[in-house]
């Protein structure tokens, strides 16, 4: 194994990131997930917002993103919502928001620092255009094991008191965001209940 290299999302790489984050998501509808045109599209209108990991010549793993206005007063939506129905349609480059629609890690290369690397480049990418910081609606798949339990706000809070562990909002809270509740009926996976978590991290930096 090659040491883990970054660079700007490329078309040349389309349909084996569509791979990835198909292997990664397998519980979720094909619908909510990223088609080779999505990731096109997301070439084409901010490639300065996609990275790939890549081993040697391979990618491993990725993560996309768009430029938007988020209204946090009503802040439940799908993800068709706010990403447009072909990928990056709705990117607006004077939003005040970077909205995080995917981070994507090839199984094998796990626990390799790629998913915080990835962060930290979308970081990155919110200060140098100094947006208000990074939004995103989180898979939670450890919910469901407790989707008959509980409800999805009280799985959150569980998990953000430190009580339970999710393998995705754990390590989300960890990269410094914030979890604001549930969002119901965010993407077509069964497992969950449909639910997905708010996440927030502001920009530090942010010059008003």
């Amino acid at each position: 194994m090659n040491e883990i290299t970054y660079a700007p999302i490329r078309v040349e790489w389309a349909e084996q990131l569509t791979a990835i984050e198909h292997s990664v998501f397998s519980s979720i509808g094909t619908d909510d997930l990223l088609s080779y045109k999505d990731i096109v599209g997301y070439c084409e209108v901010f490639p300065e917002g996609g990275f790939v990991a890549l081993d040697g010549d391979t990618p491993v793993g990725f993560g996309v993103g768009l430029l938007l206005d988020f209204d946090f007063d009503d802040p439940n939506h799908s993800l068709d919502d706010l990403t447009g129905a072909e990928g990056g349609g709705d990117h607006s480059p004077d939003g005040e928001w970077y909205y995080g629609v995917t981070i994507a890690v090839n199984p094998e290369y796990r626990k390799k620092g790629i998913g915080h690397q990835l962060y930290e480049l979308r970081k990155e990418t919110v200060k140098k255009l100094d947006k208000r910081g990074i939004v995103a609606g989180g898979v939670i798949p450890g919910y469901s094991k407790y989707l008959h339990d509980m409800s999805a706000d009280e799985y959150i809070e569980k998990v953000i008191a430190g009580e339970l562990y999710d393998p995705t909002l754990s390590f989300q809270l960890q990269n410094e965001f914030e979890a604001r509740g549930a969002i119901p009926d965010y993407l077509d996976d069964p497992s969950v209940g449909n639910n997905a978590v708010l996440i927030v991290w502001k920009n530090p930096d942010y010059q008003a």
